[in-house]
């Protein structure tokens, strides 16, 4: 542990700190035994100490070594809340890296979200409520272009991100003004993997509570059909969120049109649909406000136009 101690020294010294960061990002790939030293010789802080003084000066020499090292050893929970005082700088710095171009794109910044994730999940909610605008929008452009710029792992860790931010308003918001609702509804439509579509879905959830968000997944031609299109085919967590969103939908903007849009285009394809989405709602953990809502918005709907629809597939030559 003593070596890691002076490798720490070596950073505050310009003629050595690469060498430095070189032998930490090593010690931290070669084995665990290591990694746990290196956590408590107090690496993890030295390395978020670096990334920041980068930002501070503008320079991303390092970077890719500290960040390389930081996510291998990973931030501590307790570590990570002994730096509460500094999470505005840390997050500010985890961001503007998120801005910056490197040799290894990918890996960067999937590192960077991945440590990101680690300061959200234990900020205190006087931090995520002074969140600004920019944040939202480096995070949302990560995910816009996530199949050039971030591995799968760094796609959830932003969604967590996201999802953490959530519980304030004033953060739904401004995700929705970053065009998150979107983002996340064309990144359900490359059918990823089953984590990927409950943090989705969740979101989405606390997204459409707002009317903005509302209308901006509503804006979507792939909005409703993505979200009936994962009831029953991914997890009870995923099928939960699927239909309090499209509760939301029934109870606040149940036009005719969004009405239309759920029976016949994607739960009138099949009679099977509609029954499974009942069980669902019917004996998921949901209260009967939320099952009234979403049976009541399609009631008329679908005795004026869904029977006559499914008779006419059945029976063309009559219809």
């Amino acid at each position: 542990m003593f070596h890691f101690l002076k490798l720490i020294k070596q950073l505050q010294h310009p003629d050595s700190k690469m060498k430095a960061l070189k032998e930490l990002d090593l010690f931290a790939v070669k084995n665990e035994r290591n990694r746990k030293y290196m956590v408590e010789a107090g690496v993890p802080r030295a390395m978020l100490s670096f990334i920041v003084n980068c930002f501070k000066e503008d320079c991303v020499s390092g970077l890719e070594e500290a960040l390389s090292a930081l996510f291998l050893i990973r931030i501590p929970s307790a570590e990570a809340k002994l730096l509460a005082k500094q999470n505005d700088q840390i997050i500010k710095s985890l961001i503007w890296v998120l801005g910056c171009e490197f040799n290894t794109q990918v890996m960067v910044k999937s590192h960077a979200v991945s440590a990101l994730k680690s300061i959200i999940e234990t900020a205190s909610s006087v931090v995520l409520e002074r969140l600004e605008p920019k944040f939202f929008e480096m995070i949302v452009g990560v995910l816009k272009q996530c199949t050039t710029r971030i591995t799968q792992r760094g796609i959830n860790s932003a969604l967590h991100v996201l999802l953490d931010a959530c519980p304030w308003g004033r953060n739904r918001l401004m995700m929705v003004e970053s065009g998150a609702v979107s983002a996340l509804i064309e990144l359900e439509l490359g059918s990823p993997e089953k984590r990927t579509t409950e943090l989705i879905l969740g979101i989405l959830f606390h997204l459409c509570s707002c009317a903005d968000g509302r209308a901006e997944f509503l804006r979507h031609k792939g909005g409703i059909a993505v979200v009936t299109k994962r009831i029953m085919r991914v997890s009870p967590a995923a099928d939960d969120r699927a239909v309090m969103i499209l509760s939301l939908i029934s109870k606040f903007s149940a036009t005719s049109w969004v009405v239309h849009e759920m029976l016949e285009k994607h739960l009138a394809v099949s009679s099977t649909c509609l029954s499974k989405l009942f069980l669902v709602t019917w004996y998921g953990e949901w209260r009967l406000e939320n099952r009234r809502w979403l049976f009541r918005a399609w009631a008329k709907m679908w005795t004026k136009r869904c029977c006559t629809w499914l008779l006419g597939k059945s029976l063309p030559g009559i219809c």
